[in-house]
């Protein structure tokens, strides 16, 4: 069996952060990982994404190139990656010019196919920068569901493929001016002709995530829109054609083929220029794409009806898409610098209770929130006092009363065999769980399987037959020493560096997973046992959330406003004499308000939390004065408050009945 593993590229402008570890590449490291030990043709690709407009706009800020960034978080993002355990066959980069050439030889098999059309567009210009505006250099609020920080190119918050011109209120991101329209030509991708095929494609895969199949089928009930590929840029892949000049391939089109132009590197580097093809033309290839459910839509419709229009390649046999994690409560942001960042954990800590503590807490259905205080509980009460005790105490036994070498385990009673027999089994367990993706019950498994190691051990009670029934003893440790030896292949694709310190004590380079219920460690001189895991004292933890949150201002903090700004805004009660869905829109309600003798309409995004029948009648708060805003094609007058956490909305109201129109003051 031959298997292709991807994880989505990251943008070269800034170092990983825990949530795209969580999204993408430890899932990818697992999986990979996990196939190596069975014996499987397996490569794990990846590379940097350099020509989003992330890129360039930071480059901007930074007053430097693109290249010049880009080189930067390259070499720091590899690093990352590498001292966190992430183990690539390949890494590469989408501005070598040997992925130029195969993003652009990919284009232009789809041009003579006839599958672009070139358009008249009208694309926002900036009047201020003098220059036209791709996709992210545009911000708005969404159409569909209303946030305030959607980009012209996608809603990271409903997950919407957009178009810029969708946005309402639309800012220029690098000056904040207002743009405007103007005519421009792009090409655009024929994405409706593969209609029908992917619908039928997508129908085969009964065993994708439910999330996938989900958002795919919603989408494609909309029906699916041709797509512009290419941009009015100077930093990307140059559309290779004559009239094309000054335009760059658009990078949701060129960054997916860097998956092939990455494998082909590979292929170059092992000696063996045509290799590459055996991953990408041979349908007995699994393909496998790890990725965060904001790529969805590329990997899952784009980037099958790209390989159908080729012709050449195989199709994604998955495309296992994790939800978001947030940091303590919150979404993470780059930009607001809310996030942990991979180069500051690993400074100060070691990789693997971070790998444990991401894939326990893993966003495979739905999502899920990092918090240092969960971190610690981990570290200290799973990784520490259960798995590390069972190692720690199992072969520390070993190595103080039976002269450091592991014991035959005979004449078992029938709770050695029922031990036994347990032991035997977990391979094939944890194995089904990793193979359906299903990453935390499968390392949950292995953690219930430690803790039985220690209820069999504190049962055995080796520390008194060690005088009184020395058979008895060694049975007991040596089948506590086979556990031992069967984590050090199991724990392997989780934490590979505790993997490596527990066969290092064996002397053992057992790698093979089925080779795990075979191996006798019977007769090994075990190395002095070490401890697998340090517990962190609340003083490291409290550190760690107030590097979180930054260091304290000498004065006022950087959000206060002054009071007399805040004495602009105009609360009034208001109370809501009807209320609809906003057609279109599932998010939204459109209200209707009485305000003292006054009447005014506002666009609420509280449709998932109220029925509509339930507000009427009830008083709110409302920013009264706030400057009109048309979203969905209607005007809102006004915001309404409201407190959220992460599960729940709640409207803020009175708590005695007073006036419509009395001022909050």
């Amino acid at each position: 069996m031959k298997a292709l593993v991807t994880a989505a590229l990251p943008y070269a402008n800034g170092d990983i952060h825990l949530g795209t570890l969580a999204g993408s590449n430890l899932p990818a490291d697992i999986y990979s990982r996990y196939l190596r030990l069975r014996g499987v043709d397996v490569l794990h690709i990846c590379g940097t994404d350099e020509h989003g407009v992330a890129i360039t706009i930071q480059a901007e800020k930074k007053g430097i190139t693109p290249q010049a960034l880009a080189d930067k978080y390259y070499a720091r993002i590899s690093k990352g990656y590498r001292d966190f355990g992430i183990q690539f066959d390949n890494f590469s980069r989408t501005s070598k010019p040997l992925h130029h050439r195969t993003a652009q030889q990919f284009f232009l098999t789809l041009h003579e196919k006839g599958l672009f059309e070139l358009k008249s567009v009208d694309q926002f210009f900036c009047q201020s920068c003098k220059r036209f505006l791709p996709d992210r250099y545009v911000e708005g609020n969404c159409p569909y569901c209303a946030s305030d920080a959607a980009r012209g190119d996608q809603c990271e918050s409903c997950g919407r493929w957009l178009e810029p011109s969708q946005l309402i209120e639309p800012k220029c991101q690098v000056c904040g001016q207002t743009p405007t329209l103007k005519s421009t030509q792009h090409w655009f991708f024929k994405l409706s002709l593969f209609q029908k095929r992917l619908q039928e494609w997508i129908e085969t895969k009964s065993v994708w995530k439910e999330n996938v199949r989900n958002f795919c089928q919603n989408l494609l009930k909309e029906g699916l829109r041709d797509r512009a590929i290419t941009r009015d840029l100077t930093w990307g892949v140059p559309v290779p054609l004559k009239e094309a000049q000054g335009k760059v391939l658009y990078v949701w089109f060129e960054n997916l083929i860097g998956y092939i132009s990455s494998t082909i590197e590979w292929a170059q580097k092992a000696g063996d220029e045509k290799r590459w093809q055996d991953y990408w033309k041979d349908s007995s290839c699994k393909t496998v794409h790890f990725i965060g459910k904001d790529n969805i839509i590329f990997h899952a419709i784009n980037w099958p009806a790209m390989l159908m229009a080729h012709g050449e390649y195989v199709l994604p046999s998955d495309v296992p898409a994790n939800e978001f994690m947030t940091l303590g409560g919150r979404k993470i942001s780059t930009s607001r610098d809310w996030a942990v960042w991979l180069p500051d954990y690993l400074e100060r800590f070691e990789p693997d209770p971070m790998r444990y503590a991401l894939t326990m807490n893993a966003p495979e259905s739905g999502d899920s929130d990092f918090t240092w205080e969960d971190f610690q509980l981990r570290n200290n009460n799973e990784l520490a006092d259960v798995f590390g005790n069972f190692v720690n105490r199992s072969l520390g036994f070993v190595h103080g009363f039976l002269g450091g070498r592991i014991p035959s385990s005979k004449d078992h009673s029938p709770d050695d065999t029922r031990f036994d027999e347990l032991i035997a089994s977990s391979p094939s367990r944890v194995a089904e769980l990793i193979e359906r993706f299903q990453f935390r019950k499968a390392l949950k498994e292995l953690m219930a399987l430690a803790a039985e190691g220690n209820r069999y051990f504190d049962y055995s009670k080796p520390w008194e037959t060690r005088r009184s029934d020395r058979r008895k003893c060694e049975t007991a440790i040596g089948l506590c020493c086979k556990l031992v030896g069967a984590f050090s292949v199991m724990v392997e694709p989780f934490m590979p560096f505790t993997a490596e310190k527990i066969r290092r004590m064996l002397k053992t380079d057992t790698t093979k997973w089925e080779e795990i219920p075979e191996v006798s460690l019977a007769g090994v001189q075990i190395s002095k046992p070490v401890p697998l895991f340090a517990k962190l004292p609340d003083e490291t933890i409290r550190a760690e959330i107030e590097r979180l949150r930054g260091p304290k201002p000498k004065d006022s903090p950087e959000s206060s406003v002054p009071y007399s700004d805040f004495a602009k805004l105009d609360l009034r009660v208001a109370e809501v004499i009807s209320a609809e869905q906003v057609k279109g829109a599932n998010k939204l309600l459109l209200l209707r308000l009485l305000v003292g003798d006054d009447q005014t309409e506002v666009v609420a995004g509280v449709a998932q939390h109220y029925a509509p029948e339930d507000l009427i009648g009830k008083k709110l708060v409302l920013v009264y004065n706030l400057e009109p805003a048309v979203i969905r094609g209607v005007k809102s007058r006004g915001m309404i408050l409201a407190a959220s956490d992460r599960d729940h909305l709640v409207l803020v109201v009175p708590d005695h009945d007073i006036p419509s129109g009395s001022r909050v003051t």
